[in-house]
């Protein structure tokens, strides 16, 4: 484990503690998380380190790292996927003129592959070994391990996408200093994370399934994400929802709470995060687009 002495995103060394969360998807364990007393970033910590936080993913209800379509979650997240693979990609379309692309945390291949299919010159970054040879061998992709990244090109590519993946990444403002290198002047950096401010994390507290601890290493808020990409001299031009996930993610959550999956009371609160967050645009799980500052 690692503790880390200061705040990822401003640095400092004061932190308050927030919340104590399970793991209910791999150990049972518990881990903390802290909240900066300066900025008020929240992350989990301590953590394990990058050598010991593999054993967490190996799971087959660790749904980014498979095409499995076993039980009513796993089938109601591959049908939900099938759309939004389409909504992805015709969002990276309209955004640039190019079509070089990168996924950070390509996971089982599914969005990378669509773009590949649609004619786009594709490069993917997966962590888990194994994952990656097998989307190498089904794909048929060029995928990398983020030991790799400092091979890839300066300005190579039109579009750089992180799929809920932040908020696992060890090194955060190391790696994104390089992604941002190999970004095009005028490319685009999309950014999916969940939203601990939204309705649905309030309501389910230390339940909320979307906290995941230890794979979610940072907890983010739309101001997070402005503060973060600050230092690169990045803004957020736009914020769209992700609908679908308040709906996923409290399904999960009343798993945590009654330890089976609560189909009804899931819909339900999920419905009502959707409708809170129609006036305050503070959504379960929001995509954050940003331009560089000049490049606007």
């Amino acid at each position: 484990m690692e503790e880390l002495e200061s705040c990822p995103i401003c640095k400092s060394s004061e932190n308050q503690p927030f919340l104590e969360c399970t793991d209910y998807t791999v150990s049972r364990e518990t881990f903390s998380i802290v909240e900066c007393l300066s900025c008020r970033f929240r992350y989990t910590n301590p953590r394990p380190n990058e050598e010991e936080i593999s054993p967490y993913y190996k799971a087959e209800a660790y749904i980014s790292h498979t095409n499995s379509g076993k039980g009513l979650v796993n089938f109601i997240y591959k049908q939900v996927r099938k759309y939004t693979l389409g909504q992805k990609f015709k969002l990276i379309s309209n955004l640039v003129s190019g079509n070089t692309i990168l996924d950070y945390g390509s996971g089982a291949g599914a969005f990378l592959n669509y773009c590949k299919e649609k004619n786009w010159t594709t490069k993917g970054v997966e962590a888990d070994k194994e994952t990656r040879e097998k989307v190498i061998k089904e794909f048929g992709l060029e995928v990398i391990s983020p030991a790799q990244i400092s091979t890839l090109g300066k300005q190579e590519f039109d579009v750089i996408t992180l799929w809920h993946v932040l908020e696992h990444v060890h090194q955060l403002k190391e790696t994104l200093g390089v992604l941002i290198n190999s970004l095009k002047q005028d490319g685009v950096l999309i950014i999916a994370v969940p939203n601990c401010a939204s309705h649905d994390a309030k309501h389910y507290g230390k339940e909320w399934a979307a906290y995941d601890v230890p794979r979610h290493l940072y907890h983010f808020r739309p101001d997070d994400i402005s503060s973060l990409f600050k230092e690169f001299d990045f803004k957020v031009v736009d914020v769209l929802p992700m609908i679908f996930d308040s709906y996923y993610v409290s399904m999960l959550s009343e798993k945590h709470k009654t330890g089976s999956t609560g189909f009804f009371s899931g819909m339900w609160n999920g419905f009502l995060s959707n409708l809170k967050a129609y006036s305050k645009k503070s959504y379960s799980s929001q995509i954050y687009i940003l331009r560089k500052n000049k490049a606007l």
